[in-house]
């Protein structure tokens, strides 16, 4: 309507006047509701070509859109196993640090395991005391087998060099004996040091591996244990929180509630602009936008980030084909904005459902002395008829509670 209103201010006005008082026609005489196309046929014309191209020219430099909203992320507050409720510390709606502890499952089992691995130590414990007895009796043998085979070893090389020297007192059968014992010594002391091996391989290797084990199955009891109490991961505040001891919590089929991060969504707002406007939108560009949650104002943003892929083209491989039929309807260009001033947007909560224009400034092309006349021109004119786009944010500003309230019919 602004652009009809202004470009029949230069088209059907002058020709309205120069019928009037060059050709002397009046209105109820010579111009009437019948004759008013044919009489007034050139400002009609011009007047609804010229309010096409404005409204072409504001709308595609000037992009606007009803699609903004502040997203904000939500944390499901769910346990890593499945379990009853064995305690609640949280209210609904209450304000959490990072973690504070939010329910406890009940861990019987849990627990039953770690008694066992407790248990498990306490035992691998006492094998150890039991088997450095059985290693100071191991090393008592060694040395009795030692001390007897020394013995033996004495007794045969004094009957040897006797029975070499020709002594009556020594005879060979004698001196066989005595190197049958020698070698059953020697036996002897063989399977002591193995014994005595054998008690402390138990000790330095046998045992520790099992005291290990039992330590590994403790430590993952104590971290089953400690994983039936949620804790909070961020700092926020917790919604659609219902739990009561003994209730059965699922992290598959049924959470416990969302916590909302303190700070999510807060001064970002989400556009999504025509795909037509893609090569006019970037970063950097001066935007604003007006608000359901705070009607009649408008905030001043900028552009800090164009997404480069526009989303109805993604797909997700499955067992059938993809039919390009399915994705006729345009996806928009995602857009990022920010407040231009800080503390602006401190009044919007997060979600808020916006519009929002972007403006085209070519103020830096228009001092290039490069630019031509008619370019310049035109360059002024976009950014001169963005004016016109500012003015129709402000008037849905100011009708927004009237469309809400009275004309939406909610």
């Amino acid at each position: 309507m602004l652009e009809f209103l202004f470009c029949s201010m230069i088209t059907i006005l002058p020709d309205w006047l120069y019928r009037r008082f060059k050709q002397g026609k009046r209105w109820g005489q010579e111009i009437t509701i019948y004759t008013l196309w044919y009489e007034l046929r050139w400002g009609l014309t011009t007047c609804l070509l010229l309010t096409l191209s404005l409204i072409t020219v504001v709308f595609y430099y000037h992009p606007s859109t009803t699609n903004v909203i502040s997203y904000f992320r939500t944390v499901t507050v769910v346990s890593e196993g499945g379990g009853r409720v064995a305690e609640v510390y949280i209210k609904n709606e209450q304000y959490l640090k990072k973690g504070d502890p939010i329910f406890r499952l009940d861990g019987a089992s849990q627990e039953a395991a770690a008694a066992t691995a407790r248990a498990r130590i306490s035992e691998i414990d006492a094998l150890i005391a039991v088997s450095q007895s059985e290693l100071d009796s191991a090393e008592a043998i060694v040395d009795q087998a030692e001390a007897a085979l020394e013995q033996s070893l004495d007794e045969q090389r004094r009957k040897v060099t006797l029975f070499k020297q020709n002594s009556p007192a020594v005879t060979a059968r004698e001196v066989e004996r005595l190197e049958n014992t020698v070698a059953e010594r020697e036996g002897a002391l063989e399977a002591a040091l193995s014994n005595q091996h054998t008690v402390e391989t138990r000790i330095n290797t046998q045992y520790p591996a099992q005291k290990d084990s039992a330590e590994a199955s403790l430590n993952q009891a104590e971290t089953e244990i400690d994983k039936l109490t949620v804790v909070a991961g961020v700092d926020g505040q917790i919604q659609q929180f219902d739990l009561q001891v003994g209730d059965y919590v699922n992290p598959l089929l049924r959470p416990a509630g969302i916590l909302i991060p303190k700070g999510s969504g807060v001064n970002r707002f989400q556009a999504g602009f025509a795909q037509i406007n893609r090569q006019v939108i970037h970063e950097g560009m001066l935007a604003e936008i007006t608000c359901l949650s705070s009607p009649m104002r408008i905030v001043p943003m900028v552009v800090v980030l164009v997404q480069d892929v526009i989303p109805a083209g993604q797909f997700r491989p499955t067992d059938r084909l993809v039919d390009i039929q399915e994705y006729a309807k345009p996806g928009t260009v995602t857009v990022a904005l920010e407040p231009l001033y800080p503390n602006t947007t401190a009044h919007i909560p997060p979600g808020s459902k916006c519009i929002a224009n972007l403006y085209t400034n070519n103020h830096d092309r228009l001092g290039d002395p490069d630019v031509g006349t008619m370019q310049w021109i035109a360059l002024h004119a976009i950014d001169a008829v963005g004016i016109a786009h500012a003015a129709i944010l402000r008037i849905q500003a100011l009708l927004l509670p009237v469309n809400t309230l009275v004309l939406s019919g909610h």
